[in-house]
């Protein structure tokens, strides 16, 4: 009995807030984060809340989809900032600057790195609230959403950056000066 009774706690609380004035005609859009990039995946995200995706787009009212994102305890980062970046807040009480790693704020609720970094991407404006309202983060594949028309989102590729001219002529000119050398010592 209480495997079932932390089921429909779980749904409560994931449900808290979401309407069905809300959610009519939105489309329920899942975000793998599993080898995702912090910010690349927080910047899609964000799109989708505000709606920009969408060829009806306004600034002035929330049509943004709902978003579910899954594994968010599997998301990648790049370079030190697993170490570097820090997260700060204030107590309020005198001196009481708290901070906290990125690698300790993993450890302790990985969904709120997702939360802060697509929070921080929406603009600061009234409605704010309400798009957040529809961005629901889940650390495992398990979430309460399963009864919904889902829809998974595929990240489209990484576009990685062809090389400056001069670093490929670099490249070739030591492609070509290996390929000489070991001419050289054949000939030896």
């Amino acid at each position: 009995m209480g495997m079932i009774q932390a089921f429909n706690n779980l749904t409560q609380n994931a449900l808290a807030g979401l309407t069905p004035r809300i959610t009519d005609g939105l489309r329920w859009r899942v975000f793998d984060a599993r080898g995702q990039v912090l910010g690349r995946l927080a910047s899609r995200i964000a799109v989708v809340l505000q709606g920009k995706d969408k060829p009806t787009y306004a600034p002035n009212r929330d049509d943004g989809d709902i978003c579910i994102v899954l594994n968010a305890k599997d998301v990648a980062v790049t370079g030190r900032k697993l170490t570097d970046k820090v997260y700060q807040w204030h107590t309020g009480y005198v001196g009481h600057l708290k901070e906290r790693t990125l690698k300790e704020q993993m450890q302790r609720d990985s969904t709120e790195v997702i939360r802060k970094a697509v929070l921080r991407m929406l603009p600061r404006n009234k409605l704010r609230d309400d798009r957040a309202r529809k961005l629901r983060i889940f650390n495992d594949e398990i979430h309460p959403f399963s009864v919904q028309p889902l829809d998974p989102y595929t990240m489209p590729p990484r576009k990685v950056r062809e090389m400056r001219p001069r670093d490929r002529r670099a490249a070739s000119r030591a492609q070509q000066n290996s390929t000489q050398d070991q001419k050289a010592a054949v000939l030896e």
